[in-house]
């Protein structure tokens, strides 16, 4: 078998992975407690509606499933399918949490969105969701290991 080089290097027929609007989700493996799963997306790409001009985020998610998890490769995917978008950063934002709570339901969901330097100015959102009748346990404060 011939041994190929870089110049010989071919695209795949079908791609490992690709930009998709679909969020797969799995059985909660512990619904009988609160938990928090905490997502970091550090390289979220858009662009402005305005001038089509690349804007950048930090997203951070945070939530407590009740019955349903989102699939991280699929949230990869999600994530990545905004890349040639225009939308503004607060429509975005409240828009993946609105698909993340639709997909799994969650007890308890928040979104956070660092949007990088644009015209001098940097912009923050946050939104969250708390389902219907959901109460956090209280919290334990520990005492500090001297």
């Amino acid at each position: 078998m011939a041994k190929l080089t870089v110049s010989e290097r071919r695209k795949p027929a079908r791609p490992p992975s690709a930009p998709s609007r679909r969020l797969d989700v799995f059985a909660n493996p512990a619904p009988e407690r609160d938990y928090v799963v905490r997502f970091e997306v550090p390289e979220f790409t858009c662009l402005c509606p305005l001038t089509g001009q690349p804007d950048f985020a930090h997203f951070t998610i945070e939530y407590i499933a009740d019955k349903l998890c989102v699939e991280t490769k699929s949230l990869k995917q999600y994530f990545w399918s905004y890349r040639n978008e225009g939308a503004f950063h607060e429509k975005v934002t409240n828009a993946i949490l609105s698909d993340l709570v639709a997909a799994m339901k969650p007890r308890f969901a928040r979104i956070h969105a660092d949007w990088f330097v644009r015209g001098g100015i940097r912009t923050y959102v946050t939104a969250e969701h708390r389902a219907r009748g959901w109460k956090p346990a209280p919290r334990v404060d520990l005492p500090k290991a001297e």
